[in-house]
């Protein structure tokens, strides 16, 4: 087939034509931890990265990788890593780079768990977190030392909806030698990162990427596009001798394969260790889901830009969260980086307050409430007594969570049936 840049043609095309052995159409679920290895010598050319294959379901599996080369295609990446959640993803993308004594730069703009991640979980491990306001780019500059090893933001940040500015704080890194890892989960299709200087993109495939709310998973990918043995010093892990792989040196031995040392770190320690990755079934209902992602975000932003309309003329909302409602600079960067539409994901504040966002909560009966977002069907929460509880008030407040923000995670009904169930859940409110 010949290659295609339209993501429409690459999600049912990319890496994979039919099953060599049977002509299968469809990807086959290789449901299984091992794989026969042809000889002695080929297991030892296997296990000392002489060449590539399958060894153990840990580290590949042939579903997976499929998977993986059509997220990559999507992207305009050289690589991918499928992972048991896109909680492991956020985690292998900054372990990959960091140990102890290093630190990472993030933006405030975060979903809960990844703020906690990041604040809790990877301070235990000895690497510290700074995170700064991206309304103002030169704030990542500013925080960056010797022992900086990245950025991390999310592309449309769930809650406060904010658009990241990519390219802005990109340059910044290009210029200091840190790369920028962007979390597109609430943009594909929308957004490619690497298009606007990222080096990484993370997602969770669980939300619009699976679309069904059936599976649960996560995807690094690689850029190819960050001279990580230029920057020798800030980046030890990739360019000094790796004792637990016979003193590799990432950079130098997949040289001859193309730029995909961090990737392939990311698998062979990382995946290998530690050991979170996706099972075989679920890469196949990603890939199930990723044949009708562009159609289903044609229809998410739609109903989404409606429902944002609706909201903001309602005497019981005292303020709508949505790209395209924005002013200033936040609207420049919503343009700038989402070309499709503004997204799926809806916020908004009632005038009730807290009682009010529980009244309405309790009221929808289309909506689901559930912790979650980007499936078909239209989803609805409460962010500051769920998914962001964990976190102080100040923290609540830095990632956009008010008591009185209600998050919608808009699907792809009837707009008709998605505006009716709102209007009476406000009126309950």
């Amino acid at each position: 087939m010949t290659e295609s840049q339209n993501p429409e043609t690459i999600v049912l095309h990319a890496g994979y034509r039919s099953d060599e052995t049977t002509n299968a159409v469809a990807v086959p679920i290789y449901q299984t931890t091992s794989y026969q290895f042809d000889s002695t010598e080929h297991a030892s050319n296997l296990f000392g990265l002489k060449e590539f294959g399958n060894i153990y379901t840990r580290i590949m599996n042939p579903t997976n990788d499929v998977l993986e080369k059509r997220i990559a295609a999507l992207e305009g990446g050289v690589a991918s890593l499928a992972l048991g959640s896109g909680q492991a993803a956020s985690l292998f993308a900054i372990q990959n780079i960091c140990h102890a004594g290093d630190n990472f730069v993030s933006s405030t703009d975060l979903y809960g768990g990844t703020w906690n991640l990041f604040s809790n979980t990877l301070s235990t491990m000895g690497i510290e977190v700074r995170y700064v306001d991206p309304a103002d780019p030169e704030g990542f500059r500013n925080a960056t030392d010797e022992r900086t090893r990245c950025y991390y933001a999310e592309t449309l940040p769930n809650p406060k909806l904010n658009v990241f500015p990519i390219k802005e704080v990109a340059d910044i890194g290009r210029e200091l030698g840190v790369p920028l890892i962007m979390d597109n989960t609430a943009c594909p299709i929308l957004c490619r990162p690497f298009d606007h200087g990222a080096a990484i993109i993370v997602y969770s495939t669980t939300k619009y990427i699976g679309g069904h709310g059936t599976s649960i998973g996560g995807l690094i990918v690689d850029g190819g596009n960050f001279d990580w043995e230029a920057q020798g010093d800030r980046f030890p892990m990739l360019n000094q001798p790796d004792p637990s792989y016979h003193g590799a040196v990432w950079t130098e031995a997949v040289k001859p394969l193309g730029p995909i040392a961090y990737i392939i770190k990311a698998r062979v320690t990382l995946l290998r260790d530690i050991g979170a990755p996706m099972s075989p079934f679920n890469a196949f209902q990603f890939i199930q889901g990723l044949e009708t992602l562009p159609l289903r975000m044609e229809r998410h932003c739609e109903n989404a830009a409606a429902v944002a309309q609706y909201l903001s003329s309602h005497d019981k909302v005292d303020h709508v969260i949505f790209p395209s409602m924005q002013s200033g600079e936040l609207k420049r960067r919503a343009d700038a980086y989402l070309k499709g539409g503004y997204g799926a994901l809806v916020g908004f504040e009632l005038k009730g307050g807290l009682e009010a966002g529980r009244k309405f909560i309790d009221a929808l009966k289309l909506f689901y409430h559930v912790a979650n977002i980007g499936d078909a069907r239209s989803l609805a929460i409460h962010p500051a007594s769920t998914t962001h509880s964990q976190l102080t008030p100040e923290d609540q407040l830095a990632t956009g969570v008010s008591d009185s923000y209600v998050r919608l995670s808009i699907g792809i009904e009837h707009i008709d049936d998605i505006v009716a169930d709102l209007s009476q859940a406000l009126e309950a409110a």
